[in-house]
């Protein structure tokens, strides 16, 4: 008997031949099935891998991912910004995306420990980030939404540093110039003497590290003359450039995000079009007139007009006659049973292909409960907290801050030689029960899992604003004599007034006093 506690062993065909070889030589015997057992061990394998007619048509190959991304990623980008377009489930989709990631924007604060430097700091890069634009169009928060909506879209966006005058001794001298991904040289493929190589325009040094990018100057795609156009790439070196994508493997450029659900958002759409012609159709064709004594099966298949001219097209509407018509039978439009169904189901597929949650990318809110999209948009919200800080943050935004912060350094602006890191506040998700979510927010403060700066920060403010501003509202507030039942510092949370000076408080076991 076989141990239970191992595995089973696999099932090995017994034939004829054993059962001879085992009534003759039953020692042989029990070597030859040992050994065909190990065989069958070593021939275990995944199922998924599995070669015959199931998997017939499934095509797989071991290429590496700049070698896919490298012969497919122009198509691919060129037919997601076609759907976005043209589609409005791809559009909502990008929209959502970047509405949760960059909302009013990812905003910094230095964190050096000095509390006037950081004043400085702070000023200074409000005052920048307010015309930072190279093109001159919006501000920082504008330049950091439109790059991740160009990542979305396209696969990956670059950001320039462009080095300028000043036209104000206060003003940091630095704009940020976005180039989409067709900017890049991806035909450019190198081995330079040193070691160093180029690959889709991207140029390594002989550790692997990237030294520079060779981009156009002008889109490739521009409708200008070509006379006035710059075609030929030039190299700009790797410290002036951040580039933002998504790694979803060993990859040195990225996909658009609705790649997985193209072909299904293409199905939708030649699914409703051809619904829709099909119910045109059906609606032209009122009726045909027969002939009541004849045999409608002898009738040729020709219709007539009331003037007796042919039909050869279809009219909304339309009353044909055939020969010697006398009774007339109308059109009975087909009815189509689970569309709804079918078609919420493909929406389904293509939600989750952009990762957005269904309710969001189409607003139908039918078969959803308070609990089930509060779970939907919890793990939701770990997939945005998880690109924040893992891709958008150290891929686009500190490069920005070092940039700044050189800028500012140089033009004698900030005090060299000192380092000045940011902590950085993405915005606030809306809450889904506002009431429960600040009263745990205030539990954390009080548990100490979390600081005020914190929480103020997570709603998208700068903490020292608030602290300024209340400062501020309660010197006005006493000079006037008003007391708000929000002020901390004279209302309890229960609504009791608070003394003068706790330590002394001996009236109350809260040291609180009733208000009068």
């Amino acid at each position: 008997m076989p141990d239970s506690s191992n595995q089973i062993a696999p099932r090995v065909r017994w034939g004829l031949m054993d059962a001879a070889l085992s009534a003759l030589a039953p020692r042989t015997a029990a070597k030859r099935y040992a050994a065909r057992v190990a065989i069958s061990n070593l021939r275990r394998d995944y199922d998924a891998a599995g070669r015959g007619r199931g998997t017939a048509g499934w095509k797989t190959g071991a290429t590496a991912a700049d070698a896919e991304i490298a012969a497919d990623g122009p198509l691919l980008r060129h037919r997601m910004r076609d759907l976005v377009r043209n589609n409005p489930m791809a559009a909502q989709a990008v929209q959502v995306l970047v509405n949760n990631i960059v909302g009013t924007g990812i905003r910094p604060r230095a964190a050096t420990g000095d509390a006037s430097l950081n004043r400085q700091v702070d000023a200074l890069w409000k005052r920048w980030a307010a015309g930072c634009d190279q093109h001159g169009h919006t501000d920082f928060h504008g330049i950091l939404g439109l790059a991740v909506r160009e990542m979305i879209e396209g696969g990956d966006v670059f950001a320039i540093r462009r080095n300028v005058r000043a036209a104000n001794v206060r003003d940091v001298p630095l704009r940020i110039e976005l180039r989409e991904a067709d900017h890049l040289d991806a035909g450019r493929f190198d081995s330079l003497a040193d070691g160093a190589r180029i690959s889709q325009g991207i140029e390594y040094d002989r550790n692997g590290r990237r030294t520079g990018y060779w981009m156009f100057a002008d889109h490739p795609g521009d409708t200008a003359p070509v006379f006035s156009r710059r075609l030929e790439s030039a190299r700009l070196p790797a410290d002036r450039v951040a580039h933002l994508f998504e790694r979803q493997r060993v990859q040195s450029r990225g996909v658009p995000w609705g790649t997985p659900a193209m072909r299904a958002i293409r199905d939708v759409d030649d699914w409703q079009q051809a619904e829709l012609v099909r119910k045109r159709t059906e609606a032209c064709l009122v009726g045909i007139v027969f002939g009541a004594d004849e045999d409608q099966q002898s009738i040729a298949p020709v219709v007539e007009d009331a003037a007796g001219n042919r039909i050869e097209q279809f009219e909304p509407g339309l009353i044909a006659y055939a020969r010697g018509g006398k009774d007339i039978k109308f059109n009975q439009p087909a009815s189509t049973a689970g569309v709804y169904e079918w078609h919420r189901v493909q929406l389904h597929i293509i939600a989750a292909g952009f990762r957005v949650p269904y309710a969001l990318m189409t607003g139908d809110l039918s078969q959803t409960s308070f609990s089930s999209s509060r779970v939907g948009l919890n793990e939701f919200r770990r997939m945005v907290e998880q690109l924040q800080w893992q891709t958008i943050i150290p891929m686009f935004c500190a490069p920005i801050w070092r940039w700044f912060v050189d800028a500012a350094v140089m033009a004698g602006l900030l005090p060299e030689g000192t380092e000045i890191p940011a902590e950085w506040g993405p915005p606030k998700f809306e809450s889904v029960n506002p009431l429960q979510d600040a009263q745990a927010d205030l539990l954390e403060v009080r548990a100490g899992f979390s600081t005020l700066p914190q929480q103020i920060a997570r709603r998208g403010y700068d903490p020292d604003e608030v602290l300024a501003e209340w400062a501020g509202f309660a010197t006005k507030s006493d000079a006037a004599g008003l007391v708000f039942d929000s002020d901390p510092r004279k209302v309890t949370k229960g609504g009791l007034v608070q003394t003068a000076d706790p330590a002394t408080a001996t009236s109350s076991p809260t040291g609180a006093e009733e208000q009068d």
